[in-house]
């Protein structure tokens, strides 16, 4: 049986197919040397001598120094090395893995071989992993949270334990009903909503159904939300009202939320404004993993922005955000 004959052609075609760059390391020199694939993935021209110098200037800033120990290390590693970093090319970031053999293995006439991999999409896909699982332990979070604001909002609120069961059981089920809104049992028809009835059915459980007065205002135009954009948007309101029954007007007796909504151009505006809680302040340091998700959920799935200001009468929360998006 005639073995395969692996010629400059047919490895160009495995590789191609791989999408593997190949790439060359002159030790004495520090040149380097890349095929047209390596080129392209790094967005340099063919054209002079390239060194790591050069190649530097595509490095993420974030990525570089840790590169530069990696690169200057690869000689006295034991076996296979793999690094990954990031590039910057045409304005945007690409994950590139640059493979090889360490401790002088395969140098040839002082020339050491090793190929880059383009792992972009990997990467992309381990971020969306680490994200969901960051986004769960949130909501797992926020429900104990809830729970303990739903359960003191009773207590303040009623006067018997009967009474207080009662209302902690109702104020659950309203939040069950929420859920049922966004996200339907499997089987049953997927529908849009009216705004309204939406931020209704979400905001039922912190609403005080023993006070003279509603604690909880909204006025909406008739504007249908979609499946998709419902559940981004409760988990947006959701982490609003976690705020509010925690630092906000909701975790007093006498606070008030008040929600208006507008449609101009295609653009629809959401104003959350909180009355009667305790002073607030506009918060210091980092924002918490809470808040990197609402601004991540509104501008990836909704096209939107947040913004916020801080009066001493409470927090104004400002969500904008794209007309054809919240209703698909």
């Amino acid at each position: 049986m005639t073995g395969l004959v692996w010629d400059v052609n047919k490895l160009r075609i495995a590789t191609d197919a791989a999408g593997i760059a190949l790439w060359s390391w002159n030790v004495d020199t520090d040149r380097l040397e890349m095929d047209e694939r390596g080129h392209v993935l790094w967005g340099v021209p063919n054209t002079g001598v390239i060194t790591f110098e050069v190649l530097s200037a595509c490095i993420h800033p974030e990525d570089l120094d840790r590169v530069r120990a990696a690169f200057a290390a690869t000689r006295d590693v034991l076996g296979g090395y793999e690094t990954d970093f990031r590039i910057l090319c045409d304005g945007k970031v690409r994950w590139i893995s640059a493979r090889g053999r360490g401790d002088d293995q395969g140098i040839v006439g002082r020339i050491m071989y090793g190929v880059f991999i383009d792992v972009t999409e990997r990467k992309k896909a381990e971020e969306a992993r680490e994200m969901l699982a960051g986004e769960m332990n949130h909501r797992v979070k926020n429900i104990f949270a809830i729970t303990s604001a739903l359960t003191t909002i009773s207590a303040r609120s009623t006067t018997t334990k009967d009474e207080m069961v009662k209302d902690v059981r109702q104020r659950i089920m309203a939040l069950s009903r929420a859920h049922d809104m966004v996200r339907p049992d499997f089987g049953q028809q997927k529908k849009a909503a009216q705004l309204g009835d939406l931020l209704g059915t979400l905001l039922a459980p912190y609403a005080n159904a023993h006070s003279e007065t509603e604690r909880v205002h909204i006025s909406t135009p008739k504007l249908l939300v979609g499946e998709k954009s419902a559940t981004t948007l409760a988990l947006v309101v959701h982490e609003l009202a976690t705020n509010s029954v925690k630092y906000g007007a909701l975790s007093t007796a006498n606070g008030t939320l008040d929600i208006k909504c507008s449609v101009t151009d295609g653009e629809v505006t959401v104003v959350w404004s909180e009355n009667g809680g305790p002073l607030v302040f506009k918060p210091s340091g980092q924002s918490g993993f809470g808040t990197k998700l609402v601004v991540s959920s509104l501008s990836d799935q909704l096209g939107g922005t947040i913004s916020a200001s801080w009066p001493p009468a409470g927090a104004v929360i400002t969500l904008k955000m794209s007309e054809a998006r919240l209703g698909a």
